[in-house]
């Protein structure tokens, strides 16, 4: 009514809504509850992560992000003032196949069967590799994923999808993790059958791992990173060129989804954030 008294008779408003003149002017006057100023306050805290989230995150990640921040909030107060300022997550969508197998070779054995549970880092990874779009062509992205923690390990991108651009990814997650005896599980893309990333397992002391032709399910994991990245990303921005996809892809997965974004399978923690608190577990209980 206080919107549209400039339009309308405040009377005649009141006779529409069914309240009293008198009631209306009360109300006007009377200061906001406790419970108001309350919902304001939070919703600008709601605000704030969700635009620091890059308009991502919706109801259960924002209430990780308040609980550690000391503030107990029901999940469904949240939602009712995100829905009152128009916020949301984002939603996922299936992504493109990028799986070329061929026939002339051997793939490696199924050492996970669809188990991607691993009690410490360094025990599985998996990898794969998705299409970025560009105005100037595709962009080739291969991850390499620890499943302790959901972190990205390595990643590589290429122009193409030649096996180099697989080989990359893991001389990155080898760098960074020197791991002993890791199983590394992709799909049967030739570029994981090919004769030269065999060669590096072997030489890096890696055990190649791969799924069944044309199941999604065994290689969940990664998919599942995939698509985070359409959804939070790929499907939000347009790339006028490779280089500025380049950029912005270091920066989702080195600047966002490693350090900060919060991941439900690990308890709403970010991949950087689990491995540390898990180190500094196992530390306290050693004798």
């Amino acid at each position: 009514m206080t919107a549209n008294q400039a339009q309308f008779p405040i009377q005649s408003m009141c006779e529409v809504f069914g309240v009293s003149r008198s009631g209306f002017y009360a109300w006007q006057s009377r200061s906001p509850s406790n419970r108001a100023v309350e919902d304001a306050a939070l919703s600008q805290r709601i605000a704030a992560i969700h635009t620091a989230s890059h308009q991502t995150y919706g109801s259960p990640r924002i209430h990780a992000e308040l609980r550690e921040g000391g503030v107990a909030v029901g999940r469904k107060r949240i939602e009712r003032l995100m829905k009152v300022d128009g916020l949301a997550g984002v939603s996922r969508r299936r992504s493109a196949r990028t799986t070329i197998r061929d026939d002339r070779v051997r793939p490696a054995c199924d050492l996970v069967d669809r188990n991607f549970y691993a009690e410490a880092p360094n025990q599985l990874w998996v990898a794969d590799i998705t299409s970025i779009p560009t105005w100037a062509g595709f962009l080739y992205l291969a991850v390499v994923l620890d499943a302790f923690s959901r972190r990205i390990v390595g990643w590589s991108m290429a122009n193409n999808l030649k096996t180099q651009v697989v080989v990359d990814a893991m001389n990155m997650a080898l760098a960074q993790r020197h791991p002993t005896n890791v199983i590394h599980h992709s799909d049967q893309g030739s570029q994981y059958t090919s004769v030269a990333f065999g060669l590096r397992c072997k030489e890096a002391g890696v055990r190649p791992s791969m799924g069944s032709v044309g199941d999604a399910y065994d290689n969940a994991m990664c998919e599942s990173f995939f698509a985070t990245l359409e959804c939070e990303l790929l499907d939000r921005r347009k790339f006028p060129t490779k280089a500025e996809a380049r950029m912005a892809v270091f920066s989702f997965i080195e600047g966002w989804y490693n350090p900060a974004r919060r991941h439900s399978a690990i308890g709403y923690k970010s991949p950087i954030e689990y491995e540390r608190s898990v180190k500094v577990a196992s530390k306290s209980v050693s004798p």
